[in-house]
Formats: structure tokens, C-alpha cells, sequence
């Protein structure tokens, strides 16, 4: 690639070995995971290693009016770190270490490249527990984490990110430094900026430092299983977790498309002649026995066929497993379902009342017979979340319609049932028109606002989020 004003400046600021304009590199980071979300070619990515190098890179980008597309893994479902054509991706993998841990004070000081999993185990050795844990733990960054609000598996007793986000560090569009939040357990000093950035997509800052809140490590836990003859039965049986009042550590449903492909994708002797299955766990050590007899007798109640606990460690380490295996199972799934490879995911997200959940499960059913489209549910049963996963083949425009119809349908419905458009994986550019619906014209205007103060030149992550 030629070399431009703005490169020379880039490589002066980082050296040579931090700006990579190769094209195969460049086609490397011009999406993350979501599939069908349009994505452009990057002029070039940039790798800083601190604070001072992303300031350098705002900065210069600021002065030629480039696009700056923050970027962490690129494990992302909404299409938020998609590059636009000609930007400047940020990739913050570089940023990669854990700063601080406080056993004390409970907090953890890291870089945006951390991943979720590296700093799970780190904080582990000092008998501490970060919750937030998305499927993608094991590669996704905490930064990428914070841009979006990820949740997990463990958010139904745990909460999602934004609730251990203490404080932070953002390189504003002006390439000043903003420090927002504290390191103590209260403090409600000034308007809550930290939130602000939570969730913001990237269109508000580069984030470059993290304060996060830990808990103590959690007791031992115990897992169950229980099986139903419909997807709607498990969604009563939810409900009537939620309505005694129990508090499950994790409480995950995957439906017989799921549980199929999970054991096609890598066998584990899952009951494939299931509709649903509901995974639930309770970390309470000593009281994890009698927990655990509760939530079965809901589970009962509600019409479950089979319910059974783990035997030991092992067994319930598989089982959790085989839910982190959905998405690469449904994956496999989409490619074998269609000539050549050409099967594709739609992954939605959609987060409703706990008591809608089987009101949500019955019209994901009716929208995939009305929409000629196969659909897979799975999700975090406990907290109303769910991804409709909707197969399509990329090859025929008439499926890539069917496709998008039903995902319009399963937003409409979602959000009839007192819901939002996405539990955790953003907005991105797969549902800017869903957020404006959500949020109604205020919202939006309000929106605009906050992005103009920040960002006047709209250069942060252009076309994301509205």
C-alpha cells in the first residue's frame, strides 16, 4: 500500500511493527462474527500498546478526518467492530495486561486486551471471582466486554459487565484522557460516566484502562438437567423459578435443534429426542443439594419428562461445555445444511420478562414455520435471554430474505412482549432500526446528543449503534 501523510505519522508514533497495512491482515480485521452485516476495507490497523499510542492514533486520525474502528478480539454478534472503508482499526489486543489485583479492596485493574478467561484464572489463584462470562470467555477481551455490556452464563445470578465496571480510562475523540468512576466500594460523585461508556459500541472513546469489581470465589457447585417435551413447558418452568423466588448460579436452555448439533459438532451423548433442556446449577456448597431438590420440583411441575443432577465435577463440567459449544455447533450446523458450504447464521437477541419467555419460545416457533426458516433457540433461560438462531443460505437471495423477515418478526415480538432488542450482544449495525423503535424519537435525539458532545466529527465507529 502507498505510504500516506497519515501512515507516516502512525509508524513515527509506533514503529513499523505496530501499523499493518498487508492485505490479508487488512480482510483479517474488517468484521467480527456476525454474519451477513456489512464491512469495509480498513487503510490500515494499528496495534498500540498504551495509552499514549492510542492518544497518538486519535490524534493523527483526528488531523486527516479518518475513521477510527475500535476493535478487541472481533468475537462480536451485531457487527459493532466492523470496519468502514479507508478507517483506522484500533486494535487494542495488544493492551493485554492485568495492571492490579486487589484481594483487599476486591477490584482489578486491567488493559482493554485482557481476555475474560485469562483474568477469570488469574483472579482464581487469589480466591477471587470475576462473573461476566459470554461464551466467547476464552478469546473475547474485557474491553470488548465493556463495549458491548456482555453478559454469560452466570448473569442470572451475577448481573452482566456493567455491574463490576468500577471505572475507566477513554481516549476521547479530542485525544484527551478521561478517567472516569473510583476504586471504593460507594461513591456517587458526579454524573455516572462510567456507564455512559459501558455499552457505548466504541462510538464514544477508546477505552484504554478498566476497573473492575470482584467477589469472592463462589462455593461448590452442583449441576441439573432437566428435559421437556417442548420449549414452551421450559419456558414455564423459568418462570416458576423466578416466582419462588430461587437463584440458580446459571439456568440455560437449549432447544432439539441445539442439542442436536452440539452432538453432531462433537459428541457427548445428549438427549437429541428432546425439545428442550434446561442446565442449572447452584453454587451454594453445603446448601447446593437442597437448591438444587427445589429447582427440580419446578421442573416438575412444569411438565419436565426427566430430571437428573451431575454426578461429580466431571459430568458437570461436560454439560457446561456443551452449551459453549452452540455456536460453533450451530456453525457447523448452517454449513452442512446448504450446497457448498453456503449456510449462514442470523443470531438474535433478544431479552423479554422472565414470565413472556414461553409466550417468546411459542412465537419463535410460529415465526419459524411462517418464515419457511430453520431456527434454533438457545440462551440464558434465568434472565430472559435468548438467540433465535436462523439458518439461511447465503447463496439464495429468496433464503437471505425469508431470513431477515424472521428476524424482524422475532423483534417485533420480543419487544410486544415488554422486551429490548438485544440482552448482550449490542446494537451494532444489525439493529440501529430496532434500537430507534425501542427507544422511540427522544431516545434517539438524546443519543444524538451525547454522541455530538463527545464525538462532534462522528469519527468514533461511524454507522454503529443509530
Amino acid at each position: 500500500m502507498p505510504a500516506t501523510p497519515l501512515l507516516d505519522e502512525l509508524r513515527a508514533a509506533l514503529g513499523e511493527h505496530a501499523v499493518l497495512t498487508d492485505p490479508d491482515l487488512l480482510r483479517m480485521h474488517e468484521r467480527d462474527e456476525a454474519d451477513l452485516c456489512a464491512a469495509g476495507t480498513p487503510l490500515v490497523v494499528v496495534r498500540p500498546r498504551d495509552t499514549a499510542g492510542v492518544v497518538a492514533v486519535v490524534r493523527a486520525a483526528a488531523r486527516h478526518g479518518v475513521p477510527v474502528v475500535p476493535q478487541g478480539a472481533r468475537t462480536g454478534l451485531a457487527g459493532a467492530a466492523n470496519a468502514v472503508d479507508g478507517a483506522v482499526v484500533l486494535s487494542t489486543t495488544a493492551m493485554d495486561a492485568i495492571l492490579e489485583i486487589d484481594p483487599v479492596s476486591r477490584i482489578a485493574v486491567v488493559q482493554p486486551g485482557v481476555v475474560n478467561a485469562t483474568l477469570a484464572g488469574a483472579v482464581r489463584k487469589q480466591g477471587l471471582y470475576y462473573p461476566p462470562d459470554p461464551g466467547s470467555w476464552e478469546s473475547s477481551t474485557i474491553g470488548g466486554n465493556v463495549s458491548t455490556n456482555a453478559g454469560g452464563m452466570c448473569c442470572v445470578k451475577y448481573g452482566v459487565t456493567t455491574e463490576y465496571v468500577l471505572g475507566l480510562e477513554v481516549v476521547l475523540a479530542s485525544g484527551e484522557v478521561l478517567r472516569t468512576g473510583r476504586r471504593t466500594a460507594k461513591g456517587v460523585a458526579g454524573y455516572d460516566l462510567t456507564r455512559l461508556f459501558v455499552g457505548s459500541e466504541g462510538t464514544l472513546g477508546v477505552v484504554t484502562e478498566v476497573t473492575l469489581a470482584l467477589r469472592p470465589a463462589p462455593e461448590e457447585s452442583l449441576t441439573l438437567v432437566a428435559v421437556f417435551d417442548s420449549t414452551a413447558d421450559a419456558g414455564t418452568a423459568v418462570a416458576g423459578i423466578a416466582a419462588q423466588g430461587l437463584s440458580p448460579s446459571l439456568l440455560e436452555l437449549l432447544d432439539r435443534t441445539h442439542l442436536q448439533a452440539i452432538e453432531a459438532y462433537q459428541p457427548m451423548g445428549l438427549r437429541t429426542d428432546a425439545e428442550a433442556l434446561l442446565l442449572a446449577a447452584s453454587d451454594t456448597g453445603p446448601r447446593a443439594a437442597e437448591d438444587l431438590a427445589r429447582l427440580a420440583k419446578v421442573c416438575e411441575a412444569a411438565g419436565a419428562s426427566e430430571v437428573y443432577v451431575a454426578t461429580d465435577a466431571v459430568e458437570a463440567a461436560a454439560l457446561l461445555q456443551a452449551r459453549r459449544l452452540a455456536h460453533p455447533a450451530m456453525e457447523a450446523f448452517a454449513a452442512r445444511a446448504y450446497p457448498e458450504g453456503n449456510g449462514g447464521l442470523v443470531i438474535d437477541d433478544v431479552a423479554v420478562p422472565r414470565g413472556s419467555l414461553a409466550a417468546l419460545l411459542d412465537g419463535v416457533a410460529r415465526i419459524a414455520a411462517e418464515c419457511d426458516v430453520p431456527i434454533g433457540v438457545v440462551g440464558h433461560a434465568g434472565d430472559g435471554n435468548l438467540h433465535p438462531n436462523i439458518v439461511v443460505d447465503r447463496a439464495d437471495p429468496a433464503s437471505l430474505e425469508r431470513g431477515r423477515r424472521a428476524f424482524d418478526e422475532i423483534m417485533r415480538l420480543g419487544l410486544e412482549l415488554g422486551g429490548t432488542c438485544t440482552g448482550e450482544h449490542g446494537v451494532g449495525l444489525l439493529k440501529r432500526e430496532w434500537l430507534a423503535r425501542e427507544i422511540g424519537p427522544v431516545g434517539v435525539r438524546v443519543h444524538q446528543a451525547i454522541k455530538s458532545a463527545l464525538d462532534p466529527d462522528g469519527l468514533f465507529n461511524p454507522g454503529k449503534v443509530f
